[in-house]
């Protein structure tokens, strides 16, 4: 990694846990559930990760495969041909750091030789058996997400939270990833029950003893179900008022990075629930 890397990876980290932090989402990919195929082009993915950097997010987050339910994999060199030119224009023209969402090593690898300093991996260092040894070597920051391959409504979400943590720390650990470098997601949407999505923002404030920055991904998603409050529509979360709130319950729970959609509205109902409760939770993850 350039020192020029290294500068916007440390500065992006220090911010996290002094008040909430926006990462904005860039999917150049032509079927995610939300915004598949709109800023498939390069000119238009670029255009749009301007705008979210004008309007306040710390970081882009670029994904070049849909990891929605049900979507096909994506061969490597297509992902890497759907990323590269965007990664490589973004890490050079704008002033805010880029990250890639993707769970394949050599993705990743190239990403960060192309200019990225974040590495956003939904199966939290699990799936490709080099991301762990990759991600060091880089010197790349990192998100664990939790992911499971189905539901299992019996489990306990945050014991099963904590045991892929465990194990993701642990390979982290053995690659020489240094622990200030993670950040915590636990997958909202991922393999987990309307119920277990729920009990995972409420009772975030669990995985403190973590010591780490947790990041909340619930932008447009409809994780509620039949367990949505009487009076209100179904899907409503899904919504941006929805997600909204769904960020301020989870900032309020202890998260401090939230990945969106809409960066400029999070980022005023952030600034908001700072100003208003100064210290939060997640002013004690760092």
């Amino acid at each position: 990694m350039r020192a020029d890397q290294r500068a916007k990876r440390d500065d992006f980290l220090s911010k996290l846990g002094a008040h909430p932090v926006v990462m904005g989402i860039l999917n150049v990919t032509p079927d995610s559930f939300s915004d598949g195929g709109r800023f498939l082009a390069a000119d238009a993915a670029v255009a749009h990760a301007k705008a979210m950097a004008a309007q306040g997010c710390a970081i882009i987050d670029i994904g070049g495969e849909s990891t929605r339910p049900g979507a096909a994999p994506v061969p490597e060199a297509e992902e890497l041909a759907r990323i590269g030119a965007v990664v490589a224009q973004l890490a050079n023209e704008l002033t805010v750091p880029v990250s890639v969402d993707t769970y394949k090593a050599r993705v990743a690898a190239r990403a960060v030789e192309l200019g990225a300093v974040l590495i956003n991996d939904v199966w939290g260092l699990q799936k490709d058996p080099g991301m762990a040894d990759t991600a060091a070597a880089a010197e790349a920051a990192v998100v664990i997400m939790h992911n499971r391959s189905e539901k299992d409504e019996a489990l306990d979400v945050v014991a099963d939270l904590r045991r892929f943590f465990d194990r993701s720390l642990l390979l982290a650990a053995r690659a020489g990833i240094p622990e200030r470098h993670i950040v915590l997601d636990p997958g909202i949407g991922f393999g987990k029950t309307a119920r277990q999505n729920i009990d995972a923002i409420a009772r975030l404030g669990e995985l403190a003893d973590y010591r780490r920055p947790i990041m909340i991904g619930a932008s447009r998603k409809r994780f509620f179900g039949s367990h949505v409050p009487a009076g209100i529509e179904r899907g409503t979360e899904g919504q941006l008022v929805g997600t909204v709130a769904v960020s301020l319950a989870a900032a309020a729970a202890g998260a401090s990075l939230f990945r969106v959609h809409d960066v400029a509205e999070h980022v005023a109902a952030l600034a908001l629930f700072a100003a208003l409760r100064p210290a939060g939770p997640g002013s004690s993850m760092n």
